[in-house]
Order: structure tokens, then sequence, then C-alpha cells
């Protein structure tokens, strides 16, 4: 990840011929800065994937647009929010309809419905020759179509959102909230997030990378805990890391191609 958190989410996957952005979500300029300090101009960004429309995965989408002309890949539904969400700047929309699969350069990438708040959000697993990347975040509960999608992943990024004994606890948040947050169309738990992985062991899982944590309901120590524990009752082998909203780190492989994820906590 550039940055994944609840102040921000954007990750950049890279192959021989392609570098694409998942999600739009920190501001430009801290886009631009994380993307030049792990090598990248933005200029050579070939497309912006987006999950949904919520801001903090757009948030640094109408800047991008303007100073890169940047294509932006999402579906209908999708675009039509953001647009009457107040962008102006015109945009290159690349539209593709939910649970298809279509190609960036050497890059194919599958989509898939997720349940969440939004008009329309979706998952991705990319794919380069045989190595695929699985990115499901900003979701209440794992779908059959889920674990259909996420079997072939050899690398999972997917959101702990928040630990519940922090979340029934805060007082910050009124209680509407937190039960939207705990919904079938909220967001993951992390032992909901180490369940999804737990059922994902006996594939060709390799690596999870946590993200998407709540900046008050969750701290790395307890996502990372809750997974890696999971796994280790049932006997399994993953690398469990996660990403931070904040912290630049290096480069993670993927089989055949490479996924700059940025931010890591071991």
């Amino acid at each position: 990840m550039l940055g994944s958190g609840s102040a921000g989410n954007c990750a950049v996957v890279e192959s021989g011929q392609c570098r694409l952005l998942i999600d739009g979500g920190l501001s430009a300029r801290q886009i631009t800065r994380r993307l030049e300090g792990i090598g990248i101009h933005p200029i050579g960004i070939d497309g912006i994937l987006l999950t949904h429309e919520h801001g903090d995965h757009v948030r640094g989408l109408e800047v991008l647009c303007r100073q890169f002309a940047i294509p932006i890949y999402c579906n209908r539904l999708t675009a039509e929010a953001i647009q009457g969400a107040g962008l102006t700047t015109p945009c290159d929309w690349r539209l593709f309809s939910t649970g298809s699969d279509f190609s960036v350069k050497d890059i194919t990438v599958q989509t898939f419905a997720v349940p969440h708040d939004a008009v329309d959000p979706i998952g991705f697993v990319l794919s380069h020759g045989g190595a695929s990347l699985g990115f499901a975040t900003d979701l209440g509960f794992a779908t059959k179509l889920l674990f259909e999608r996420l079997r072939a992943v050899q690398t999972l990024v997917i959101e702990t959102n928040h630990d519940e004994k922090m979340l029934q606890d805060d007082t910050r948040r009124p209680w509407p909230v937190k039960q939207r947050i705990m919904s079938r169309h909220g967001h993951l738990s992390n032992a909901a997030a180490a369940q999804v992985v737990s059922e994902l062991l006996e594939t060709r899982l390799q690596r999870v990378v946590l993200g998407h944590l709540s900046r008050d309901c969750n701290r790395p120590e307890l996502a990372l805990g809750a997974v890696r524990s999971r796994i280790a009752q049932l006997g399994g082998e993953v690398d469990v890391l996660c990403a931070s909203q904040n912290v630049a780190s290096g480069r993670i492989g993927i089989g055949a191609f490479a996924g700059r994820i940025d931010g890591l906590l071991e």
C-alpha cells in the first residue's frame, strides 16, 4: 500500500509492462510523494482501479486526473456517484460491468461484487502469468463469490478494520455508526478477516497483507495477532503483514510480478 487506513487508501501494483493504482484515497500530493519515494512518477501510471466511491478511496482523484490524465477504471454507478459528488475535472473514464474481466497491458483484472454500503462496490483479482493478487477491502462479510474468486491468489490484501471490543467500547462513535460498521454492509473485524484467511489456507495463498485499519478502533498488533493466531491454530504457513497509513517500506514480490505494498509492519 502507498497508504491504508481510515484516512485514505491507495496501492500500486507493477508488472513488467504495467503500473496500476488501486484506489486514490490519499491526497494527490501524498500519492505523488509516495510514488516518487519508490521510484515511480505518476505520469507512468497506466490506470487507477476504483473499488468504490467513498472519500477515503477517491480523495486524490480529481487532482490526479487534472495533472496527469490517468485513465480511471470503474463501473458505471461508481463513476456517476463520484461525478454527482462534485468532481468537475474531465476524466478518462474506462467503464466496465461488475463481474467482468479486462486487461490493462499485461495485467488481467477480474472484478467481483462485495457487500458494502456503496453504490456498486467491488474487489479485484489481478493476474500476470501464473501469479495473482487478490484485493478485498471494505466489505461487511465474505460471500461465496469472494471465496471462489480468491482461491487462485498467492497474495491477498484484506481489510482488518476494527477490533470488536475496541469498537464497542469507543465513546466517540454513536451506536448507529457502530451498527453500520458491524453490519453485513460495513467492514470486516480482525476476527472476521482471520476466518476468511483460515478458509483459504488450503489454496495457493502464500502471503496476506492486512489493511484499512481503523485509526481509533484497531491496532496493528491486534490485527496481526488475530490473523496469525488463527493460522497457527490450523497449522498453516502463510506470511502475514500489516499495511500502515503513514509509513512507507519496501517491495513485495507476487509470484511472477511485483506488487509494491508500502507501509508494511511485521
